[in-house]
């Protein structure tokens, strides 16, 4: 009982603070070594946007006009129709005469919907770029993101993906709020530490990426059957000794669910393609880079932490119930509590500064906390539960993750 109560406290606590310090070295380190811009005179590479949507003809047009603001001009872009039964594939011919003398636009319509990865691979073959920039069809990009995405990649000939920013933009509801410091202070700082101790992260975000056609080529194109296709295609370039690098300076401003059962079913599929993608790639764990080891594992004791975490609830409401006691350590929620105020703090100052956030969110502070490990635990242990009752389920669309 005391082992399994210490792992349970010492787990978040050990890794928010290598998280932490990690991400405060990624800062450090990006002042200090920059990346190298391509020469001056020397031509922009082609780059393919890929936009694959299924019943979003309300909000393809922000997309396409963010894609039309950016200040990397050599673009092409594919809008792919995966079996839409509203006005989609209408507005995509709309969005193509209105942009055509801007940049080429291409139409891509599949009859038969068959999820973001298909509508994704093909799309590919469309794609005339040896860049593919993929979008979600509800969110929008910064003006300057792609020419900041493209550093790595020119730098780079070994990165096969970077990923980009995503940053809440629907923010009237209390619950959009409370995930905008969560990928403030958690998602991004995870992703910082993660970049600066292993060169690798977990996985790209789906919604802001660019990928070196030839590395997807490598691979074979996404997975199908994966439940999240970014997750998937994340490890399938490391299996290929491809680089995944991050760019937190690309923002792509998004749409999260407003309601608590659409969150929890879109972090129970983020949580069960996190379970697939470790199974899939579990030699890895003894044949792999060091870093992919330690991601790997880190993923696979997260898991056992929620179990652990569950087992331990369970424990305190029997003893409530049948000793009339209640067992609660003062100490150790403190420390909890002030680590995830630390490692909030610096993803709050970072953006702060760039305007994504305002001081008047920190009076959330006190809920994000609850927030932040109730949906995550829930999450996990459903997610667990759904993995081995059906563990040959595929994805589907569900964009902004409002179904599974």
């Amino acid at each position: 009982m005391n082992i399994l109560s210490g792992f349970v406290v010492l787990y978040p606590m050990i890794v928010s603070l290598v998280w932490i310090m990690g991400a405060i070295f990624f800062g450090v380190q990006q002042r200090q070594i920059p990346l190298k811009k391509p020469g001056k005179g020397e031509p922009e590479q082609l780059v393919s946007v890929l936009i694959p949507a299924h019943n979003e003809e309300d909000t393809l047009h922000e997309v396409v006009e963010s894609v039309a603001n950016l200040t990397y001009h050599n673009l092409e872009l594919i809008l792919i129709d995966d079996g839409s039964v509203d006005q989609t594939l209408k507005v995509m011919y709309d969005l193509q005469k209105q942009y055509r003398t801007q940049f080429p636009v291409k139409v891509v319509p599949i009859v038969k919907n068959g999820g973001k990865a298909n509508a994704l691979n093909v799309g590919l073959k469309s794609a005339a770029g040896e860049y593919l920039l993929c979008l979600d069809s509800d969110s929008y990009i910064d003006q300057k993101a792609l020419k900041q995405m493209m550093l790595p990649l020119y730098n780079d000939p070994k990165v096969g993906a970077v990923a980009g920013r995503p940053v809440v933009r629907n923010r009237t509801t209390l619950l959009g709020r409370l995930q905008l410091l969560e990928y403030i202070g958690i998602i991004d700082i995870i992703k910082r530490g993660q970049s600066f101790i292993t060169g690798h992260i977990t996985t790209v975000s789906g919604v802001i990426v660019v990928y070196r056609k030839q590395a997807i080529q490598q691979v074979k194109g996404w997975t199908v059957e994966a439940l999240t296709e970014d997750i998937d295609m994340t490890w399938k370039l490391y299996s290929h000794q491809w680089r995944v690098a991050y760019c937190p300076q690309a923002v792509s401003w998004i749409l999260v669910p407003e309601h608590l059962k659409a969150l929890i079913r879109q972090r129970r599929r983020w949580a069960r393609g996190g379970l697939e993608v470790l199974i899939r790639n579990r030699q890895l764990i003894f044949t792999g880079k060091l870093a992919e080891q330690w991601l790997l594992i880190d993923m696979v004791v997260s898991n056992l932490w929620a179990l652990s975490c569950f087992f331990m609830i369970v424990l305190y409401f029997l003893t409530m119930i049948f000793a009339h006691a209640l067992i609660l350590d003062g100490g150790i929620l403190f420390v909890l509590t002030l680590i995830s105020i630390v490692q909030f703090i610096i993803g709050f100052t970072s953006s702060q500064r760039q305007g994504y956030i305002d001081w008047q969110d920190l009076l959330l502070l006190p809920m994000y906390f609850i927030f932040y490990w109730a949906v995550n635990l829930v999450s996990c242990i459903t997610a667990l539960g759904s993995f081995f009752l059906d563990p040959k389920r595929k994805g589907t669309w569900a964009s902004p993750d409002r179904g599974v």
